[in-house]
């Protein structure tokens, strides 16, 4: 019993570093500046900078409407945090976070869980976030 649960432990590790070794130094490393970036952006509300890392695509598919954008402007957010990362394959990675949201009409704080997802733009040679802006109102 013990033997098999170490092989499965160690072939759970072998899986996630073949996922991780997925991307080349390249990509990994263009990965790792623009997601600093976004989470500058959002960190400091700089909604207009996190806009241009959204996937061309999306943006046209789903254009944000004032509304949408004055929602924005009602909230601070306090913190911006990773949970877990992990290659989806040679061009898609998923990444969990955790983004602390003051309403500034009430000054309460809240938490927000998000999935976003990034996607490698071979063309352009360049990461593209593919779900989107936060959806800071879930369940409200």
């Amino acid at each position: 019993m013990r033997t098999t649960m170490r092989w499965l432990v160690l072939l759970g590790l072998l899986a996630a570093m073949g996922s991780a070794q997925a991307l080349s130094r390249a990509q990994q490393r263009s990965l790792e500046q623009v997601q600093a970036a976004y989470a500058a952006a959002i960190r400091w509300n700089d909604l207009d900078t996190a806009a241009e890392m959204v996937d061309p695509e999306y943006r046209r598919a789903h254009p944000q409407s004032e509304l949408e954008r004055e929602r924005y402007q009602q909230v601070q957010i306090s913190g911006y945090r990773e949970l877990r990362s992990g290659a989806d394959g040679q061009d898609k990675v998923l990444r969990d976070v955790e983004i602390r949201v003051i309403n500034r009409n009430t000054q309460a704080e809240r938490s927000v869980r998000v999935r976003e997802s990034w996607r490698w733009d071979a063309q352009a040679k360049q990461w593209w976030l593919t779900s989107g802006l936060p959806d800071l109102w879930r369940g409200e």
